[in-house]
């Protein structure tokens, strides 16, 4: 089963139209945007020293992204790896953990909707500039 590292998440991230990668929270936590809103991000699990997860999910890449508040409940029983977003609103955001265990493709399908989800809150004018690229 294929998965996504954080390499390959990055770079699937930052193929979305009119992504970018900015660093406010240090060197540490890689924060994706699209027109200057956030859409996810990724650092290493060790830093999330308050997260109810044992030492192996720790060792591990983690990603925020936002999601659905229904679906992200879905998601987090569906899969071990997924819990409410680590220092983020936990009804709109899930942490995923980069252990392998979630398929490349449903990963590429949270990013994705975390993308539309953000774009949607746009103005009709920033959206139409960023949904024309999809």
């Amino acid at each position: 089963m294929n998965s996504l590292n954080d390499q390959s998440a990055e770079k699937y991230l930052l193929s979305k139209p009119e992504a970018s990668l900015y660093y406010p929270f240090g060197d540490d936590v890689r924060v994706f945007r699209v027109k200057n809103k956030m859409f996810a991000t990724i650092a290493h699990g060790a830093n999330a020293k308050s997260a109810k997860v044992g030492d192996e999910g720790k060792s591990h890449f983690w990603m925020n992204i936002k999601c659905d508040p229904d679906e992200a409940e879905m998601l987090r029983d569906i899969f071990p790896a997924i819990i409410p977003g680590y220092h983020m609103n936990k009804r709109n955001w899930n942490s995923i953990i980069l252990d392998g265990s979630i398929p490349q493709g449903e990963i590429e399908r949270m990013i994705d909707n975390s993308f539309l989800l953000v774009v949607s809150k746009m103005t009709k004018k920033d959206q139409q500039s960023i949904l024309v690229h999809l």
